[in-house]
């Protein structure tokens, strides 16, 4: 499992990016991978996360995403 930090989400489209530790492509980040106990699922910028790493349509996407 890949660690990394957000970069920017968008709350109301429901989608963006982290920036992954150690370098690396940003990885693209969808409200639906979000691992939610029940609450809103949402990131903040700056916040700490860890998530699969998958080969997306258009790149990296992030799956299974967890916050730290």
């Amino acid at each position: 499992m890949a660690t990394g930090t957000v970069k920017w989400f968008n709350s109301e489209k429901g989608f963006g990016f982290i920036a992954q530790d150690g370098g690396g492509a940003d990885v693209f980040a969808h409200y639906s991978s979000i691992v939610s106990n029940g609450g809103y699922r949402e990131l903040v910028e700056g916040q700490k996360v860890s998530f699969d790493v998958v080969q997306g349509q258009k790149g990296l996407q992030a799956e299974n995403i967890v916050t730290a």
